[in-house]
């Protein structure tokens, strides 16, 4: 008796410790994070970008179907990423959609994503030797209210393996979110001028840029004509923008449009100088097959040694290049193109971790310069540089197109350092105009900045995008000669995001994800033996129980 009244107190005690339990977790909440590397632990931009979901955000998740164990792990890592944002945030609904389901529809659905900018991957399935074929839409698309976007899930990674890409994919997995949940919940407050008037690349050449810029802010083009007319009311005009994009200039630059350049940085205004020293076209190249490459005068040194760089009117020759194709001969009616690298166009790689450039991919450049970084105050970062294996190349001298058949002397490239082609600047800018007479009398003129920030690129065809044959413009970083897709698109969005971005979504860019992949060789090298270990090994210990628990319930019913 007295056993029953102490059970019967414990089972109290325990339903009353669960109801307080579940009624205080009504008012706390506390999720905890037990993997290594924290993967599944929102950052604080992502919980604040979050907050701001009022109503329902709809996430349709195309990476379903039939597809290889390493695109399971990115749609299983997705799926807990998800899951942790609507943990958050109830508003959050996703669902996983396998776009091409329906065989008699597959045509016309494909089309639809084609022309939505949700291209396609095609993905090879290896079954014990059984190749097939099969299609893969690494996409999601996040819609709220009446605006929506696509968040890309998969990394492009040239010559990298689907194991490394999605590794590298799941890295970026919450920041490809954070950034479309911000693109879509925020309103833009931002502006961004494009600089014309000395003879910056056509809007056409920067198109796909400034339509990526446009879904997170307001971007329009500011014209320097005016400053020969009233330089005062341009530059009260500028300031009124937060980030100014100098897209390689072509004109050199007068004293009154660098005064309003000057004071837009000075007064806080953030830039993307995007500059080339020397004069060389590959377009003009192509057709020629010879060019005289000679510095270019953009009157800009003065202002760029005041900041604290040089862009020095070389050019880079990097063994780490970027291929051309060339044709070579005939094939039927068409002509026959050879890839050659081409070492005036270098292929940079990302070697720091900062969050500009943390992961990121090849990107091309074209007749580079190299940039000195000089001495003052300002902190500077060098984000991109050419590989150890280049050298500089003094202007003027002739670039031909025979040069591809050159054996490099490898000699002469031993010993070399990286040249930075790429830098970030920070701090208290000083005005190139101080203790100066002024090009023209403002009764604002500021000597020395607040803190700023700016990039410089001493290569303008970063930015510009290639034309299809009918002179649309094709995506930023891809060559239609070569069908490569380089990296330059995301490293400009980057830029522009770390240079305006105020809630730090850029840095979750930093994050580190230790993924393990399971090896396909050894995998199916070990199949047979992998599949007795976790289908028949578990199986025959559960005979054994079966036959050793009724071999002893008979022992002891039987006496």
């Amino acid at each position: 008796m007295e056993n029953k009244k102490s059970n019967l107190k414990v089972l109290l005690t325990t339903i009353a410790v669960l109801v307080v339990l579940n009624f205080a977790g009504n008012f706390f909440f506390k999720r905890f994070d037990l993997t290594a590397d924290s993967r599944y632990t929102l950052s604080e931009t992502s919980l604040n970008i979050i907050k701001e979901v009022k109503e329902p955000l709809y996430v349709d998740v195309f990476l379903e179907g039939n597809f290889p164990g390493e695109f399971k792990k990115l749609q299983t890592e997705t799926q807990q990423l998800l899951e942790e944002f609507k943990a958050y945030n109830s508003n959050i609904i996703f669902q996983f959609v396998n776009p091409l389901e329906n065989e008699d529809e597959r045509e016309a659905v494909m089309q639809s994503f084609y022309e939505r900018g949700l291209t396609p991957l095609n993905v090879t399935l290896d079954e014990k030797g059984k190749q097939t074929q099969e299609v893969v839409f690494p996409w999601a698309v996040v819609t709220y209210g009446n605006k929506s976007t696509k968040v890309p899930l998969l990394k492009n990674m040239m010559g990298a393996s689907t194991a490394e890409k999605v590794v590298s994919s799941v890295q970026h997995l919450e920041y490809a979110f954070a950034n479309g949940f911000n693109t879509i919940v925020k309103t833009k407050e931002k502006k961004i001028a494009v600089i014309k008037g000395n003879g910056e690349l056509h809007d056409v050449l920067i198109a796909d840029f400034v339509k990526s810029v446009r879904e997170n802010y307001y971007i329009g083009t500011f014209t320097l004509d005016s400053v020969s007319k009233s330089p005062q009311n341009s530059l009260k005009a500028l300031k009124k923008y937060d980030l100014a994009v100098i897209a390689k200039p072509t004109e050199a630059f007068s004293d009154e449009e660098k005064q309003v350049l000057d004071q837009f940085i000075i007064n806080g205004g953030k830039t993307i100088w995007l500059v080339d020293q020397v004069t060389m076209e590959m377009d003009s190249l192509m057709q020629t097959g010879e060019n005289l490459a000679f510095p270019r005068d953009l009157g800009l040194t003065d202002m760029f040694f005041k900041y604290g760089f040089r862009i020095n009117p070389d050019l880079i020759k990097d063994i780490q290049a970027t291929p051309i194709a060339l044709a070579t001969g005939q094939q039927g009616s068409a002509a026959q193109y050879t890839q050659y690298p081409w070492l005036y166009s270098p292929a940079v790689y990302s070697v720091s971790n900062h969050p500009v450039v943390s992961n990121l991919d090849a990107l091309k450049f074209e007749f580079t310069n190299p940039i000195e970084l000089l001495k003052n105050d300002i902190k500077k970062t060098t984000l991109l540089s050419s590989s150890k294996y280049s050298k500089v190349i003094g202007t003027p001298i002739e670039v031909n197109l025979n040069m591809v058949a050159d054996q490099p002397d490898m000699n002469e490239y031993k010993g070399k350092m990286p040249l930075p082609v790429a830098v970030l600047l920070e701090g208290k800018f000083h005005s190139v105009y101080e203790n100066r007479v002024l090009p023209f009398k403002e009764d604002s003129f500021t000597p020395i900045g607040k803190d700023n920030k700016m990039i410089v690129i001493s290569d303008g065809d970063v930015i510009k995008n290639q034309l299809d044959k009918n002179y649309q413009p094709l995506e930023l970083g891809f060559d239609k000669w070569t069908n490569n897709l380089y990296a330059n698109k995301e490293f400009l969005m980057n830029c522009v995001n770390y240079l305006l971005d105020d809630n730090g979504l850029i840095n979750i860019r930093s994050k580190e994800v230790d993924l393990p992949i399971l090896d396909k060789e050894k995998v199916y090298e070990e199949y047979t033996f992998s599949q007795i270990i976790t289908v028949g090994v578990p199986i025959v210990i559960l005979v054994f129980f079966g036959i050793a628990f009724t071999f002893l319930r008979k022992r002891k019913y039987s006496k």
